[in-house]
């Protein structure tokens, strides 16, 4: 299968570890944003493009919503019914990861970079799986890496909607970034977010 545009031969980490594979996760409704929010420009980029680009290294990467043409070297699937959730959104990727460790990512998170992604990965350890908090130290349940195994088995007992209900449990380590001008963990939810990131760039 194709590679992530910009992927490191064999599908190496950033860190030199395990191949990792990366699903973002860019269906949804989007009601706050009010249009089609992964493919909103920014930056002369889509939002899916740097959200792909953070996982650059990634052996596999899927991308769970409507094709959009921006990143022809993913793998595109849908969760069933589109709009479920994050969730069965998660479950659909999920089902198309072959590495033993995935990045999770929401496709609207434009300040992550590769080497935040490598800082996940490397914290990981012999845990599950490590996951971003912000500058409130709340956990980015749409950033975070994972074991594939772990992940799976979790998600194979999950009945609920939760993601929050679904990753918590498996007791992933705390990543705080460095305080950056740019946040890692900035999402944009609505024209405002985005318009606030437009002046960050």
């Amino acid at each position: 299968m194709a590679a992530a545009p910009g992927a490191s031969p064999g599908g190496a980490s950033p860190g030199g570890g395990a191949p990792f594979d990366a699903v973002l996760l860019a269906g949804g409704r989007a009601r706050r944003f009010g249009a089609d929010k992964p493919a909103a420009p920014l930056g002369g980029r889509a939002l899916i493009e740097w959200a792909a680009a953070a996982v650059s290294g990634a052996s596999r990467l899927i991308v769970v919503g409507p094709p959009r043409g921006v990143l022809p070297g993913a793998v595109v699937v849908r969760e069933d019914p589109p709009g479920a959730g994050p969730v069965p959104a998660l479950r659909a990727g999920l089902a198309e990861v072959r590495a033993p460790r995935l990045a999770l990512l929401a496709a609207d998170m434009p300040f992550l970079r590769p080497a935040h992604v490598a800082l996940l990965l490397d914290a990981m350890g012999e845990r599950p799986g490590a996951v971003l908090v912000d500058g409130e130290g709340r956990e980015q349940w749409l950033a975070g890496c994972w074991r594939t195994p772990e992940l799976r088995a979790a998600l194979d007992a999950y009945a609920g909607a939760s993601l929050r209900g679904l990753l918590g449990p498996l007791g992933p380590v705390a990543i705080a970034p460095p305080r950056e001008p740019r946040p890692a963990w900035y999402d944009c939810d609505t024209p405002e977010d985005l318009a606030a990131a437009e002046r960050l760039l």
